[in-house]
Protein backbone atom coordinates (compact mmCIF):
# COMPACT_ATOMS: atom_id res chain seq x y z
CA UNK A 1 0.00 0.00 0.00
CA UNK A 2 1.55 3.42 -0.96
CA UNK A 3 1.54 6.37 0.99
CA UNK A 4 -1.16 8.04 -1.22
CA UNK A 5 -3.65 4.54 -0.30
CA UNK A 6 -2.62 4.83 3.72
CA UNK A 7 -3.36 8.66 3.89
CA UNK A 8 -6.77 7.82 2.34
CA UNK A 9 -7.78 5.29 4.59
CA UNK A 10 -7.13 7.50 7.52
CA UNK A 11 -10.01 9.16 6.28
CA UNK A 12 -12.71 6.10 5.76
CA UNK A 13 -16.15 6.72 6.84
CA UNK A 14 -17.20 6.31 10.70
CA UNK A 15 -12.47 6.70 10.69
CA UNK A 16 -11.70 10.14 10.72
CA UNK A 17 -9.58 10.79 12.74
CA UNK A 18 -9.57 13.29 16.31
CA UNK A 19 -6.40 15.51 14.93
CA UNK A 20 -4.82 15.22 10.87
CA UNK A 21 -1.72 13.27 10.67
CA UNK A 22 0.62 15.98 10.00
CA UNK A 23 -0.94 17.82 12.67
CA UNK A 24 -0.38 14.94 15.36
CA UNK A 25 3.24 14.60 14.25
CA UNK A 26 3.99 18.01 15.32
CA UNK A 27 1.62 18.23 18.95
CA UNK A 28 4.26 15.11 19.22
CA UNK A 29 7.27 16.47 18.75
CA UNK A 30 5.96 19.16 21.24
CA UNK A 31 4.88 16.94 23.46
CA UNK A 32 8.05 15.10 23.67
CA UNK A 33 9.66 18.47 24.22
CA UNK A 34 7.47 20.02 26.86
CA UNK A 35 5.39 17.19 28.39
CA UNK A 36 4.58 19.82 31.22
CA UNK A 37 2.85 21.95 28.88
CA UNK A 38 0.23 19.46 26.71
CA UNK A 39 -1.97 23.09 26.14
CA UNK A 40 0.41 25.65 25.20
CA UNK A 41 -1.13 29.11 24.81
CA UNK A 42 -1.86 29.44 21.13
CA UNK A 43 -2.50 32.18 18.16
CA UNK A 44 -4.49 31.04 16.06
CA UNK A 45 -5.65 32.69 12.43
CA UNK A 46 -9.16 33.87 12.83
CA UNK A 47 -10.07 32.58 9.01
CA UNK A 48 -7.71 29.86 7.90
CA UNK A 49 -5.68 30.51 4.98
CA UNK A 50 -7.39 27.59 3.12
CA UNK A 51 -10.79 29.29 3.90
CA UNK A 52 -10.12 32.61 2.40
CA UNK A 53 -8.14 34.27 5.61
CA UNK A 54 -4.62 36.29 5.32
CA UNK A 55 -2.53 34.11 7.48
CA UNK A 56 -0.80 31.23 6.31
CA UNK A 57 -0.57 29.52 9.67
CA UNK A 58 -3.16 28.34 11.56
CA UNK A 59 -1.73 27.98 14.69
CA UNK A 60 1.63 29.24 16.98
CA UNK A 61 2.10 27.70 19.95
CA UNK A 62 3.80 29.48 22.56
CA UNK A 63 5.76 27.18 25.32
CA UNK A 64 7.69 28.32 28.37
CA UNK A 65 11.70 27.57 28.12
CA UNK A 66 13.28 26.90 31.70
CA UNK A 67 16.61 27.41 29.65
CA UNK A 68 20.26 25.87 31.16
CA UNK A 69 21.22 27.57 34.05
CA UNK A 70 24.65 25.54 33.64
CA UNK A 71 25.12 26.41 29.84
CA UNK A 72 24.23 30.53 30.16
CA UNK A 73 21.04 29.34 28.52
CA UNK A 74 18.31 31.76 29.89
CA UNK A 75 14.77 31.37 30.55
CA UNK A 76 12.75 32.03 27.22
CA UNK A 77 9.68 32.08 25.13
CA UNK A 78 9.46 29.27 22.37
CA UNK A 79 7.22 30.20 19.20
CA UNK A 80 6.99 27.16 16.64
CA UNK A 81 4.51 27.22 13.92
CA UNK A 82 1.72 25.02 12.11
CA UNK A 83 0.79 25.21 8.79
CA UNK A 84 4.14 25.59 6.59
CA UNK A 85 3.60 21.90 6.07
CA UNK A 86 0.94 19.97 5.52
CA UNK A 87 -1.56 19.53 8.34
CA UNK A 88 -4.27 17.64 7.17
CA UNK A 89 -3.03 15.80 4.16
CA UNK A 90 -6.86 16.36 2.29
CA UNK A 91 -5.33 18.44 -0.59
CA UNK A 92 -7.11 21.54 1.56
CA UNK A 93 -3.74 23.37 0.88
CA UNK A 94 -1.17 21.45 -0.56
CA UNK A 95 -1.09 18.23 -3.00
CA UNK A 96 -0.49 15.20 -1.43
CA UNK A 97 3.25 14.45 -0.33
CA UNK A 98 4.90 10.91 0.29
CA UNK A 99 6.26 10.18 3.82
CA UNK A 100 10.35 10.08 2.16
CA UNK A 101 9.69 13.87 0.65
CA UNK A 102 8.92 17.17 1.84
CA UNK A 103 5.53 18.11 4.04
CA UNK A 104 3.96 21.30 2.17
CA UNK A 105 7.20 23.30 2.09
CA UNK A 106 8.86 20.98 4.26
CA UNK A 107 9.35 23.19 7.48
CA UNK A 108 8.15 24.93 9.79
CA UNK A 109 9.08 28.25 11.89
CA UNK A 110 10.20 28.50 15.39
CA UNK A 111 11.65 31.32 17.42
CA UNK A 112 13.21 31.73 21.26
CA UNK A 113 12.63 34.92 22.79
CA UNK A 114 13.74 35.98 25.87
CA UNK A 115 12.10 36.19 28.76
CA UNK A 116 11.79 38.96 30.94
CA UNK A 117 11.99 38.73 34.96
CA UNK A 118 8.31 38.57 36.57
CA UNK A 119 6.74 37.94 32.56
CA UNK A 120 3.69 35.77 32.92
CA UNK A 121 2.77 35.71 29.24
CA UNK A 122 4.74 35.34 26.14
CA UNK A 123 4.32 38.53 24.04
CA UNK A 124 2.61 37.60 20.57
CA UNK A 125 4.50 40.12 18.13
CA UNK A 126 6.48 37.04 17.15
CA UNK A 127 2.99 35.30 16.23
CA UNK A 128 2.49 38.06 13.80
CA UNK A 129 6.62 38.28 12.56
CA UNK A 130 6.19 34.56 11.96
CA UNK A 131 3.02 34.89 10.01
CA UNK A 132 4.57 37.69 8.10
CA UNK A 133 7.55 35.44 6.80
CA UNK A 134 4.95 32.65 6.15
CA UNK A 135 3.04 35.29 4.00
CA UNK A 136 6.11 35.85 1.93
CA UNK A 137 6.78 31.88 1.56
CA UNK A 138 3.15 31.20 0.28
CA UNK A 139 3.75 34.43 -2.38
CA UNK A 140 7.08 33.79 -3.49
CA UNK A 141 7.09 29.83 -2.81
CA UNK A 142 10.59 30.23 -1.87
CA UNK A 143 11.51 28.09 0.66
CA UNK A 144 13.91 29.59 3.93
CA UNK A 145 16.75 27.38 4.88
CA UNK A 146 19.36 27.34 7.81
CA UNK A 147 21.68 30.12 6.62
CA UNK A 148 19.39 32.29 4.99
CA UNK A 149 19.08 35.82 6.02
CA UNK A 150 16.21 38.36 5.95
CA UNK A 151 16.78 42.00 5.66
CA UNK A 152 13.83 43.56 7.99
CA UNK A 153 15.31 47.27 8.58
CA UNK A 154 13.14 47.82 11.45
CA UNK A 155 12.97 46.61 15.10
CA UNK A 156 11.21 43.02 15.68
CA UNK A 157 8.94 43.87 18.13
CA UNK A 158 8.33 47.66 16.85
CA UNK A 159 10.16 48.71 19.51
CA UNK A 160 13.76 51.00 18.53
CA UNK A 161 15.96 47.77 19.16
CA UNK A 162 19.50 46.86 17.42
CA UNK A 163 17.53 44.02 16.55
CA UNK A 164 16.49 44.40 12.91
CA UNK A 165 16.99 41.48 10.97
CA UNK A 166 17.06 37.91 11.00
CA UNK A 167 19.09 35.04 10.01
CA UNK A 168 17.74 31.60 10.00
CA UNK A 169 19.43 28.19 11.13
CA UNK A 170 18.22 24.72 12.65
CA UNK A 171 15.97 24.44 15.86
CA UNK A 172 18.63 23.16 19.08
CA UNK A 173 15.59 21.09 20.41
CA UNK A 174 13.26 20.18 18.04
CA UNK A 175 14.54 17.75 15.05
CA UNK A 176 12.96 16.67 12.11
CA UNK A 177 10.33 14.61 12.05
CA UNK A 178 8.66 12.64 9.09
CA UNK A 179 4.40 11.32 9.26
CA UNK A 180 2.58 9.60 6.22
CA UNK A 181 2.22 13.35 5.28
CA UNK A 182 6.81 14.19 4.81
CA UNK A 183 9.38 15.42 6.58
CA UNK A 184 9.30 18.37 8.15
CA UNK A 185 12.49 20.28 9.38
CA UNK A 186 12.51 22.98 12.32
CA UNK A 187 14.00 26.19 10.96
CA UNK A 188 14.85 28.69 14.15
CA UNK A 189 14.69 32.72 13.55
CA UNK A 190 17.01 34.45 14.64
CA UNK A 191 17.04 38.14 15.72
CA UNK A 192 20.68 40.11 14.57
CA UNK A 193 21.93 43.34 14.42
CA UNK A 194 22.62 45.26 11.36
CA UNK A 195 26.34 44.92 11.90
CA UNK A 196 25.65 41.19 12.09
CA UNK A 197 23.38 40.72 9.00
CA UNK A 198 26.24 42.87 6.87
CA UNK A 199 28.95 40.14 8.41
CA UNK A 200 26.58 37.12 7.07
CA UNK A 201 25.88 38.73 3.55
CA UNK A 202 29.32 39.55 3.26
CA UNK A 203 30.35 35.95 4.68
CA UNK A 204 27.91 33.05 5.36
CA UNK A 205 24.85 33.05 7.99
CA UNK A 206 26.75 29.67 8.87
CA UNK A 207 29.52 31.03 10.21
CA UNK A 208 27.69 34.28 11.76
CA UNK A 209 25.50 31.73 13.05
CA UNK A 210 28.47 29.80 14.66
CA UNK A 211 30.07 32.95 16.32
CA UNK A 212 26.62 33.72 18.15
CA UNK A 213 26.73 30.40 19.28
CA UNK A 214 29.75 31.35 21.03
CA UNK A 215 28.41 34.46 22.91
CA UNK A 216 25.75 33.71 25.34
CA UNK A 217 25.01 37.13 25.58
CA UNK A 218 24.29 37.27 21.62
CA UNK A 219 22.24 33.99 21.73
CA UNK A 220 24.31 31.14 23.10
CA UNK A 221 24.06 27.66 21.95
CA UNK A 222 20.13 27.83 21.62
CA UNK A 223 20.15 31.27 19.87
CA UNK A 224 17.74 33.04 22.32
CA UNK A 225 17.04 36.40 20.48
CA UNK A 226 17.32 39.35 23.49
CA UNK A 227 15.29 42.36 22.31
CA UNK A 228 17.31 44.54 24.57
CA UNK A 229 20.95 43.44 23.51
CA UNK A 230 22.28 46.49 23.04
CA UNK A 231 26.16 45.58 21.23
CA UNK A 232 27.19 43.10 18.87
CA UNK A 233 28.86 40.49 18.81
CA UNK A 234 31.77 42.33 17.18
CA UNK A 235 31.34 44.41 19.92
CA UNK A 236 31.08 41.97 22.70
CA UNK A 237 34.47 40.25 21.60
CA UNK A 238 36.60 42.64 18.55
CA UNK A 239 38.14 39.68 18.24
CA UNK A 240 35.76 38.35 15.83
CA UNK A 241 36.48 40.74 13.29
CA UNK A 242 39.29 39.02 12.86
CA UNK A 243 37.65 35.36 12.24
CA UNK A 244 35.16 36.76 9.79
CA UNK A 245 37.34 38.92 7.79
CA UNK A 246 39.64 35.36 7.87
CA UNK A 247 36.62 33.62 6.72
CA UNK A 248 36.00 35.70 3.81
CA UNK A 249 39.43 35.61 2.98
CA UNK A 250 39.50 31.69 3.20
CA UNK A 251 35.92 30.82 2.02
CA UNK A 252 34.66 33.70 0.21
CA UNK A 253 30.80 34.94 0.01
CA UNK A 254 27.62 33.43 -0.07
CA UNK A 255 25.85 36.69 -1.27
CA UNK A 256 25.57 35.97 -5.14
CA UNK A 257 23.50 39.12 -5.81
CA UNK A 258 21.98 42.26 -4.90
CA UNK A 259 19.23 44.38 -5.81
CA UNK A 260 20.44 47.96 -6.79
CA UNK A 261 20.40 51.05 -8.60
CA UNK A 262 22.90 50.19 -11.17
CA UNK A 263 23.29 51.23 -15.05
CA UNK A 264 25.56 50.77 -17.37
CA UNK A 265 26.47 51.95 -21.18
CA UNK A 266 29.04 51.66 -23.91
CA UNK A 267 31.37 54.84 -23.78
CA UNK A 268 31.36 56.83 -27.64
CA UNK A 269 28.21 54.98 -28.70
CA UNK A 270 25.97 57.20 -30.66
CA UNK A 271 23.80 54.60 -33.29
CA UNK A 272 21.84 58.12 -34.13
CA UNK A 273 25.32 59.49 -36.21
CA UNK A 274 25.99 56.50 -37.80
CA UNK A 275 26.95 56.50 -41.29
CA UNK A 276 25.62 53.91 -43.67
CA UNK A 277 29.64 52.51 -43.97
CA UNK A 278 29.73 52.43 -40.21
CA UNK A 279 26.31 51.01 -40.17
CA UNK A 280 27.29 48.50 -42.52
CA UNK A 281 30.98 47.55 -40.81
CA UNK A 282 28.93 47.06 -37.38
CA UNK A 283 26.46 44.55 -39.23
CA UNK A 284 29.49 42.62 -40.32
CA UNK A 285 30.87 42.79 -36.56
CA UNK A 286 27.77 41.70 -35.59
CA UNK A 287 27.50 38.81 -37.18
CA UNK A 288 30.79 37.68 -36.79
CA UNK A 289 30.18 38.28 -33.11
CA UNK A 290 27.04 35.76 -33.63
CA UNK A 291 29.27 33.26 -35.50
CA UNK A 292 32.13 33.43 -32.58
CA UNK A 293 29.76 33.13 -29.88
CA UNK A 294 28.02 29.64 -31.70
CA UNK A 295 31.35 28.44 -32.34
CA UNK A 296 32.48 29.18 -28.60
CA UNK A 297 29.18 27.43 -27.13
CA UNK A 298 29.79 24.47 -29.36
CA UNK A 299 33.47 24.29 -29.69
CA UNK A 300 35.94 22.10 -26.98
CA UNK A 301 36.21 24.24 -23.94
CA UNK A 302 38.10 20.96 -21.76
CA UNK A 303 40.28 23.25 -20.92
CA UNK A 304 38.62 25.26 -18.57
CA UNK A 305 35.88 24.72 -15.99
CA UNK A 306 32.19 24.57 -17.06
CA UNK A 307 29.62 26.74 -15.53
CA UNK A 308 27.85 23.73 -13.03
CA UNK A 309 23.94 23.89 -12.72
CA UNK A 310 23.63 25.51 -9.96
CA UNK A 311 25.62 28.65 -11.11
CA UNK A 312 23.60 28.81 -13.53
CA UNK A 313 20.50 28.57 -11.36
CA UNK A 314 22.18 30.80 -8.77
CA UNK A 315 22.33 33.13 -11.45
CA UNK A 316 18.55 33.12 -12.19
CA UNK A 317 17.37 33.43 -8.90
CA UNK A 318 19.49 36.08 -8.55
CA UNK A 319 17.98 38.17 -11.58
CA UNK A 320 14.36 36.78 -10.54
CA UNK A 321 14.57 38.58 -6.77
CA UNK A 322 17.41 39.84 -5.87
CA UNK A 323 19.04 39.35 -2.26
CA UNK A 324 19.99 41.60 -0.11
CA UNK A 325 17.03 44.67 -0.11
CA UNK A 326 14.27 42.80 -0.07
CA UNK A 327 11.28 43.67 3.25
CA UNK A 328 9.74 40.47 3.36
CA UNK A 329 6.57 41.88 5.10
CA UNK A 330 5.05 42.83 1.65
CA UNK A 331 1.21 42.59 1.30
CA UNK A 332 0.66 43.35 -2.59
CA UNK A 333 1.35 41.21 -6.02
CA UNK A 334 4.60 43.04 -6.52
CA UNK A 335 6.86 40.57 -4.76
CA UNK A 336 5.20 37.31 -7.01
CA UNK A 337 5.15 39.56 -9.97
CA UNK A 338 8.85 40.41 -10.30
CA UNK A 339 9.74 35.91 -10.12
CA UNK A 340 8.33 36.40 -13.79
CA UNK A 341 10.18 39.06 -15.73
CA UNK A 342 12.05 38.72 -18.86
CA UNK A 343 15.44 37.05 -17.31
CA UNK A 344 14.27 33.81 -17.57
CA UNK A 345 15.35 33.76 -21.29
CA UNK A 346 18.57 35.97 -20.83
CA UNK A 347 19.89 33.39 -18.54
CA UNK A 348 18.76 30.16 -20.21
CA UNK A 349 21.84 28.35 -20.78
CA UNK A 350 21.00 27.88 -24.52
CA UNK A 351 21.77 29.58 -27.45
CA UNK A 352 20.88 33.33 -27.75
CA UNK A 353 17.25 33.70 -29.14
CA UNK A 354 15.75 35.22 -32.04
CA UNK A 355 14.90 38.09 -30.22
CA UNK A 356 17.64 38.97 -28.36
CA UNK A 357 21.06 38.55 -29.55
CA UNK A 358 24.43 38.28 -27.57
CA UNK A 359 26.92 41.10 -28.41
CA UNK A 360 30.38 41.70 -27.59
CA UNK A 361 31.01 45.42 -26.38
CA UNK A 362 34.71 47.50 -26.92
CA UNK A 363 34.26 48.91 -23.57
CA UNK A 364 32.01 49.17 -20.71
CA UNK A 365 30.87 51.97 -18.01
CA UNK A 366 29.42 50.98 -15.31
CA UNK A 367 26.90 52.90 -12.62
CA UNK A 368 26.37 52.29 -9.11
CA UNK A 369 24.82 54.66 -6.34
CA UNK A 370 26.93 54.35 -3.29
CA UNK A 371 24.81 51.83 -1.58
CA UNK A 372 25.51 49.46 -4.55
CA UNK A 373 29.00 50.57 -5.18
CA UNK A 374 29.80 49.95 -1.00
CA UNK A 375 29.34 46.02 -2.28
CA UNK A 376 32.05 46.09 -5.13
CA UNK A 377 35.19 45.30 -2.87
CA UNK A 378 32.74 42.31 -1.51
CA UNK A 379 31.83 41.47 -5.12
CA UNK A 380 35.68 41.22 -5.94
CA UNK A 381 37.21 40.33 -2.71
CA UNK A 382 34.89 37.17 -1.70
CA UNK A 383 33.05 36.05 -4.69
CA UNK A 384 35.53 36.45 -8.15
CA UNK A 385 38.50 35.97 -6.32
CA UNK A 386 36.95 32.60 -5.50
CA UNK A 387 36.25 31.54 -8.80
CA UNK A 388 32.43 32.87 -8.55
CA UNK A 389 30.46 36.10 -10.17
CA UNK A 390 28.03 38.20 -8.53
CA UNK A 391 24.65 39.97 -10.08
CA UNK A 392 23.93 43.73 -9.06
CA UNK A 393 19.73 43.66 -10.33
CA UNK A 394 18.36 46.91 -11.75
CA UNK A 395 15.68 47.85 -8.83
CA UNK A 396 14.02 50.32 -11.05
CA UNK A 397 14.58 48.74 -14.37
CA UNK A 398 15.13 45.36 -16.47
CA UNK A 399 19.16 45.96 -16.10
CA UNK A 400 21.26 43.38 -14.95
CA UNK A 401 25.03 43.34 -14.18
CA UNK A 402 26.81 40.34 -13.83
CA UNK A 403 30.40 40.43 -12.91
CA UNK A 404 32.29 37.10 -13.66
CA UNK A 405 35.87 35.55 -13.06
CA UNK A 406 37.92 33.81 -15.98
CA UNK A 407 36.70 30.48 -14.19
CA UNK A 408 32.78 30.72 -14.82
CA UNK A 409 32.84 29.26 -18.73
CA UNK A 410 29.39 29.77 -18.73
CA UNK A 411 28.74 33.05 -19.01
CA UNK A 412 29.22 34.55 -22.57
CA UNK A 413 32.22 36.14 -21.97
CA UNK A 414 35.66 34.94 -22.90
CA UNK A 415 39.17 36.40 -22.63
CA UNK A 416 39.28 37.75 -26.22
CA UNK A 417 35.64 39.91 -25.24
CA UNK A 418 35.28 40.56 -21.76
CA UNK A 419 32.45 42.73 -22.29
CA UNK A 420 28.85 41.12 -23.58
CA UNK A 421 25.31 42.05 -23.55
CA UNK A 422 22.51 39.95 -24.36
CA UNK A 423 19.76 42.43 -24.05
CA UNK A 424 19.44 44.41 -20.99
CA UNK A 425 21.93 42.00 -19.04
CA UNK A 426 25.33 42.91 -19.30
CA UNK A 427 28.25 40.15 -18.12
CA UNK A 428 31.80 41.48 -17.44
CA UNK A 429 34.62 39.54 -16.76
CA UNK A 430 37.31 40.42 -14.78
CA UNK A 431 40.27 38.46 -15.35
CA UNK A 432 42.48 37.02 -12.86
CA UNK A 433 45.69 39.60 -13.46
CA UNK A 434 43.08 42.66 -12.44
CA UNK A 435 40.98 41.54 -9.70
CA UNK A 436 43.57 42.24 -6.73
CA UNK A 437 43.94 45.61 -8.31
CA UNK A 438 40.77 46.81 -8.46
CA UNK A 439 40.26 45.24 -5.14
CA UNK A 440 42.84 48.07 -3.53
CA UNK A 441 41.42 50.80 -6.25
CA UNK A 442 38.00 50.31 -4.95
CA UNK A 443 39.27 49.66 -1.15
CA UNK A 444 37.89 52.82 -0.16
CA UNK A 445 34.42 52.01 -0.97
CA UNK A 446 34.15 49.94 1.91
CA UNK A 447 33.48 52.73 3.89
CA UNK A 448 31.23 54.81 1.85
CA UNK A 449 30.58 57.66 4.36
CA UNK A 450 34.08 58.50 3.81
CA UNK A 451 33.45 59.11 -0.07
CA UNK A 452 32.56 62.51 -2.22
CA UNK A 453 30.49 61.48 -4.72
CA UNK A 454 30.28 61.31 -8.17
CA UNK A 455 33.51 59.49 -7.84
CA UNK A 456 34.97 57.53 -11.12
CA UNK A 457 37.23 54.52 -11.22
CA UNK A 458 39.11 53.76 -14.25
CA UNK A 459 41.01 51.28 -15.83
CA UNK A 460 42.39 52.25 -19.24
CA UNK A 461 43.62 49.21 -20.41
CA UNK A 462 41.04 47.09 -19.63
CA UNK A 463 38.21 49.84 -21.47
CA UNK A 464 36.64 49.92 -18.21
CA UNK A 465 35.36 52.24 -15.30
CA UNK A 466 32.93 52.62 -12.88
CA UNK A 467 31.46 56.14 -11.53
CA UNK A 468 29.58 55.88 -8.06
CA UNK A 469 26.91 58.42 -7.61
CA UNK A 470 25.11 59.89 -4.83
CA UNK A 471 22.41 57.11 -3.19
CA UNK A 472 19.84 60.52 -3.63
CA UNK A 473 20.25 60.73 -7.33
Amino acid sequence: MDDRERVSGVYTPGNIPITPPGLEAIYSACRRLYPDQPNPLQVTALVKYWLGGPDPLDYISMYANPGDPDRNIPPHWHYISFGLSDLHGDCRVYELGVSDGPSGFGFELTFRLKREPGEANPPTWPAALMQALARYVFQSENVLCSGDHVSWHTPLDGSESRIQHMLMTEDAQMQPISSILGVVNFIQIVGVCGEELKAAQHWNGPGIIELLRSKPAAGGAWLVTDMRRGETIFELDPHLKERLDQGIEQEGSNLSGVSAWCSWDEPGENHSSDSEDDKENKKDRYEDELEREEARRSGNESDRRAISHYDQEQIKATLKKGLSSTHLNVKDDSQSQSRKESFDSTVSSEGPTELIRTRSLDSVHLKFNLEAGSLLPLALRGRLKHGRHFTFKGIMNDIAITLVSSSVVGSITDDEHPFAAHGTWLQVLIQEDAIDEMIDDLDELSNPDEILCPKTYSWPEKKLCITILPDES
